[in-house]
């Protein structure tokens, strides 16, 4: 079994949580690849040095070879976890050093739990849906997101986001900006917007406004066989464009075009743990106000 290991090197964790990590791997004898930023951090830690043959860079990416990606953080960090793996299809698992962590597989007091069920071929594996994206100025052919797309205001003033299912006008929203999201982004960006839950694997894209001006808008399903295309004017200067976690500036009257990518991520979900669970314990919907 190979893992490929990946963290930010400002991750949340304290040196007991590497050290346990650590000695995981080596308990069940488990290979791995390293991303250099953590790396460091490991080898800061452990008073050790890493063998060059298993760190990976941003540039090289992790081997080809491997059977799982092991994320340690929140959402974030696994969302850049993913865009480093090229759109490699293996498992990918998360340990919650984060907040929320809505698409982690385990909490930092889970993570033998976890490790024995990789062990064990115990994983319970969810295929997700990912948005190809072409059009962005500063980007040659395309990129794909797990959670999001959005087209959002750089300045002070509003936007004008025209956006078109199929070439078939939706509407022009004028405000902060527009989301388009995936069933698993559902529960991020969108979701702070007013955008509604969606299962997972539900086959459909989400259309949110930003702060609309034209009161009367509401978010929009589409399905996800349907290219989405969104154009963007300004009234002064650029306007921003983010791919999960990734930002880019735009000009005036940019077309970006979205579809479902032919590609998916394969999410390992917490064991045992439906979706539905999910969203009682991370947003507290059996907690009784009243009390």
């Amino acid at each position: 079994m190979k893992i490929v290991l990946f963290s930010r090197p400002q991750i949340a964790a304290a040196a007991d949580d590497v050290r346990r990590l650590m000695q995981l791997f080596e308990q069940y004898n488990f290979d791995y690849a390293i991303n250099q930023e953590f790396a460091e951090v490991v080898e800061r830690i452990m008073e050790c040095t890493i063998d060059p043959s298993k760190i990976y860079t941003s540039t090289t990416g992790p081997q080809p070879d491997a059977d799982l990606m092991l994320c340690c953080g929140g959402d974030g960090t696994l969302l850049e976890g993913i865009h480093r793996l090229s759109n490699r299809s293996i498992p990918v698992a998360a340990i919650n050093f984060g907040h929320l962590g809505f698409l982690t597989s385990a909490t930092r007091d889970g993570v033998e739990a976890l490790f024995e069920d990789v062990a064990n071929h115990r994983l319970t594996i969810q295929p997700r849906t990912m948005l190809e994206i072409s059009g962005i100025d500063e980007v040659a052919g395309t990129v794909t997101a797990l959670n999001e797309v959005a087209a959002h205001r750089a300045e002070a003033t509003m936007i004008k986001v025209v956006a078109k299912v199929n070439s078939q006008l939706v509407a022009q929203y004028n405000g902060d900006g527009v989301i388009l999201s995936t069933p698993t982004g559902s529960t991020a960006y969108s979701l702070s917007a007013g955008g509604p839950v969606v299962a997972p694997e539900c086959g459909c894209f989400l259309i949110t406004p930003l702060a609309p001006h034209n009161f009367g808008v509401r978010p929009v399903v589409v399905p996800d066989s349907a290219e989405v295309e969104l154009t963007i004017h300004t009234r002064h200067g650029n306007a921003m464009f983010s791919v999960d976690n990734w930002s880019f500036r735009i000009s005036d009257g940019t077309s970006i075009k979205v579809r479902r990518a032919k590609e998916q991520i394969l999410l390992v979900a917490p064991h045992n743990i439906s979706f539905y669970e999910t969203l009682h314990s991370k947003m507290m919907w059996d907690v009784d106000i009243r009390n």
